[in-house]
């Protein structure tokens, strides 16, 4: 596990020292191991933290005398493909998967990305051709962030060492501030520096010196339905699962797991537990009632047989660390959940160095409650166009406060306008009011229509699904996964997101995913009697934050002043924010999630924009202008 730098260009002057920096300003990704590489055409850095024998594991790693390879990341099949690679006569100085992954594409160049089953982004650097190969994981696990035009190309595993990198201001991408207002996240490839993108999941790309960089797909994940008897269905999902999870527990390190009682986590622990009976298991919680999973976690534990460690946060240590965390993050991610998460990674790193953690569960077994809609809007599917024209309409002239507004309003909006995902902060109307530079060409659904587009034949749950794949998933889920957890240094690995584990649950029919009651309904089925009764049916809890009481109370005054004082004028319309503050604080409306939305863009912005670090540094500002 590791963070990476590089820069491919004919720029020499001072790359040395700049790698350097660039490296450093990651050293969280990577406390245990540095290590660099240069030529006339490419620069190499790298950060280590050391799950496997570090000695065999260095990097960058040299590959016969002409390779030379940065990698981020587990690859869990690689014993499997070494000893392939060893039958027809290749040898390893090393007994790490970084060389894997090089000799496998000394083998097979591009197509070697079709055998990884892991998490990963990487770069190869072919000295011979002079020719850059790089690649990143089939779910977008792992990280990568580049930067290119016709002189220089930087690439990295967080995107402030590039910002490090270019020395120069970076304008602020307003069409990505308008998307990240309505999703609470930068969708991909996006990120808010103009200049600076992400290589998309299930994407590989060469580049040779001078030229531009060519990006192909190699996975993109959708749904196959496949009709099968429920017993056998049931049968392949506990089998595949217990096959990632063992996959998943290959470490010469002791492995963790997070544990919030739900079915998710609690069926990585069981499932770890058969490979390593004394696994430790972790739990945060607050100490507002009804918005702790600790008793819930412990419980659990304790029917498992399972040591688990819980920490309580406070809201002042939630005020305290936040600036930090926001710096983490690179983009802002306005999703409550990474905070708890953060301090999670935390007390986990305080005793083991990888955890397993339940990520993409919902994703691919149909577990987020919004999944169950279509069954509630059924009989809107055979109302006349023009009817649902006018039941929308009806409902546009309702009172917010009338009960069935929204339900009208729903099932008289096709699902490619109405499901953009688990998130919609502000709707359009609302943006306009807000954004001093709102562009109605910019509008919510320009993210998701080409996907929508690729699967017309899909049930709308698998649609819905999809669309979370694709966007969600690596927006969200997965950047605050891998920024909590290494900002503690501390390797996180999610056994769902297994491409095994995919062809199964992309076989499922939406009947046996989520059924009119319960989400997530095979997986439970797959689970019985391997967990206990008590967790199967229990509610998604989804780390619950007390966001709304604590903005009326405890973080009032805190938020009121980071408004006042925050210059953002330029962008946004304060007096309206302000309002809906008031608004919030007098109880006359939740409007917590928006200013949430907001109160993170503001911290994000005084630490990117003006360069105000939350934490003393001898780095150089990062700054965007």
């Amino acid at each position: 596990m590791c963070g990476f730098i590089g820069y491919m260009g004919e720029n020499n002057c001072g790359i040395h020292e700049l790698a350097h920096e660039m490296s450093s300003v990651i050293v969280h990704r990577g406390p245990d191991d540095a290590g660099y590489y240069f030529d006339d055409d490419v620069h190499l850095g790298f950060r280590r933290l050391s799950i496997i024998d570090i000695e065999s594991g260095h990097q960058p790693l040299a590959f016969a005398n002409r390779f030379w390879i940065t990698f981020n990341g587990e690859i869990y099949n690689y014993i499997e493909l070494r000893n392939e690679l060893i039958a027809i006569g290749y040898t390893f100085q090393t007994e790490s998967d970084t060389e894997v992954i090089v000799a496998l594409y000394s083998h097979l160049g591009k197509n070697a990305v079709y055998k990884l089953r892991g998490m990963f982004s990487f770069v190869i650097w072919d000295q011979e051709k002079r020719e850059l190969f790089g690649a990143r994981d089939h779910f977008g696990i792992k990280p990568f962030y580049y930067y290119e035009d016709e002189e220089d190309f930087y690439f990295a595993s967080e995107k402030k060492s590039i910002l490090i990198a270019l020395q120069h201001d970076s304008d602020l991408d307003l069409q990505s501030l308008h998307h990240y207002l309505t999703y609470q996240y930068v969708p991909e490839p996006h990120t808010l520096a103009k200049e600076i993108k992400r290589l998309e999941p299930g994407r590989f790309f060469m580049k040779k010196a001078g030229q531009p960089m060519e990006i192909e797909v190699f996975f993109k994940p959708s749904f196959c339905p496949k009709v099968d008897s429920f017993q056998k269905t049931t049968n392949k999902i506990q089998d595949v699962l217990k096959d990632s999870v063992s996959m998943h527990m290959r470490s010469d390190v002791p492995v963790g797991a997070f544990l919030s009682g739900g079915i998710d986590s609690t069926s990585i622990v069981a499932l770890a537990k058969e490979t390593n009976p004394n696994i430790k298991t972790f739990t945060v919680g607050f100490e507002r009632e009804g918005f702790s999973e600790i008793d819930l976690a412990q419980e659990t534990a304790y029917e498992l047989g399972v040591e688990n460690i819980s920490y309580v946060i406070s809201a002042d240590e939630f005020i305290k660390e936040l600036p930090r965390i926001i710096w983490h993050l690179d983009d802002p991610v306005a999703d409550p959940a990474l905070v708890p998460l953060y301090f999670l990674a935390r007390e986990a790193s305080k005793h083991v160095k990888v955890v397993l953690s339940g990520e993409g569960a919902d994703e691919l077994f149909g577990g987020y409650n919004i999944y169950r809609e279509p069954y509630a809007l059924k009989y809107f599917r055979y109302m006349p166009s023009l009817l649902k024209k006018e039941c929308k309409t009806f409902a546009g002239l309702l009172p917010n406060w009338v009960k069935g507004k929204s339900f009208l309003e729903r099932g008289a909006t096709s699902i490619e306008k109405r499901y953009i995902g688990n998130a919609k902060i502000f709707q359009e109307a609302e943006k306009q009011e807000l954004l001093k530079n709102y562009h109605p060409d910019w509008q919510y659904d320009n993210v998701t229509k080409a996907l929508y587009q690729q699967v017309p034949h899909l049930h709308d749950i698998q649609k819905m699904q999809f669309i979370d794949l694709h966007t969600w998933l690596p927006g969200d889920i997965l950047v605050k996964a891998d920024r909590m957890t290494m900002a503690h240094s501390l390797e996180l690995r999610v056994p769902f997101l297994d491409k095994e584990v995919f062809t199964v649950a992309s076989q499922l029919d939406h009947t046996v995913t989520v059924t009119n009651s319960q989400t997530k309904y095979s997986l439970r089925k797959a689970m019985e009697g391997l967990i206990p009764t008590l967790v199967l049916n229990r509610k998604k809890l989804g780390f619950p934050v007390p966001i709304r009481h604590w903005l009326r109370e405890e973080m009032f005054d805190w938020a009121y002043q980071l408004i006042i004082e925050s210059r953002t004028d330029y962008l946004f319309e304060k007096n309206l924010i302000l309002f809906l503050l008031s608004e919030h604080q007098k109880g006359k409306k939740d409007n917590s999630r928006k200013l949430w939305t907001v109160i993170v863009f503001m911290i994000w912005h005084e630490i990117y924009m003006e360069g105000k670090l939350p934490f003393e540094t001898k780095e150089k500002v990062l700054q965007h202008s």
